[in-house]
This record gives structure tokens, C-alpha cells and sequence, in this order.
């Protein structure tokens, strides 16, 4: 972990080892775990009743793609907004 005072650590999908969208390299980026775990449990939690896909697709909506400031969910409000009057 940086201890450098002013980093901050941001929880974003990942463009490098990413293999559909980057949730799992991000968040094992994030957490500091192999995303390659992360990629297992997913798998697992998906054959044991689909909360794996859930969980993934949750990830994809909710968390900013790396070099971005807003998920696509915020992006797709922030739209919403501004055809509002």
C-alpha cells in the first residue's frame, strides 16, 4: 500500500488484464489479491445459483472504467439530467 500522503487509491475497472471488463483485475488491483482468485469465486458463486453474473454485471454498471471519472450508470443519469428542463 502507498503511504505517500495525497495518493488516492481509486477502485476502478482496469484496462491491463482485464478479460471482459475489467471488474475482477480492478478490484484485485484494488484489494491487492490475484484477480485470478476473484475470477474463481465469481465462476463458483455463478454454478451455485448465478450471483456470480450478478455480482459481475453489478460491477461493470456501478465502478469507473479506469482513465474515467463516472460509471456508466452515473453517465447514463447525468444524461437523463440534462434532457430534463
Amino acid at each position: 500500500m502507498n503511504t505517500t500522503p495525497g495518493f488516492n487509491k481509486r477502485f476502478v475497472r482496469t484496462r491491463n488484464g482485464r478479460m471482459i471488463a475489467g471488474v475482477c483485475s480492478g478490484a484485485g488491483e484494488y484489494f491487492g489479491v490475484d484477480a485470478n482468485i476473484l475470477r474463481l469465486a465469481l465462476a463458483v458463486f455463478t454454478v451455485l445459483g448465478g450471483a456470480g453474473v450478478l455480482v459481475y454485471a453489478l460491477g461493470w454498471l456501478l465502478i469507473p472504467e479506469e482513465g474515467k471519472e463516472t460509471s456508466i450508470v452515473q453517465e447514463l443519469i447525468n444524461k437523463q439530467q440534462q434532457k430534463t428542463p
